[in-house]
């Protein structure tokens, strides 16, 4: 039993023999792209995190800052506290 060859063993052999490129003729055409809702905001959070590791962990400036009103015996007063306690109260989501 013999076989003999049907075709071109490069399937792709034909296509390079094609002649001439075709140029599509879509001269008045923009290009143009949407994107979902979707994407944009997980764009938007992709950003927030490169910011967010970016930066540094501490913050010096603050840091210093802190430490000047802390030393000053007229910053910490009854207001100061009871803001203080406000706050710390809503990110614990303790209700007072």
């Amino acid at each position: 039993m013999t076989i003999e060859r049907v075709g071109p063993l490069d399937p792709i052999q034909n296509l390079k023999k094609s002649g001439k490129n075709r140029r599509l003729d879509n001269k008045n055409v923009a290009d143009s792209i949407s994107l979902s809702s979707e994407a944009k905001s997980k764009s938007e959070i992709y950003n927030a995190i490169e910011i967010a590791r970016s930066s540094p962990d501490i913050r010096f400036d603050r840091v210093e800052e802190v430490k000047r009103k802390l030393q000053d015996p007229n910053y910490v007063t009854e207001k100061v506290i009871d803001e203080l306690a406000d706050r710390l109260m809503e990110l614990f989501d303790i209700s007072g």
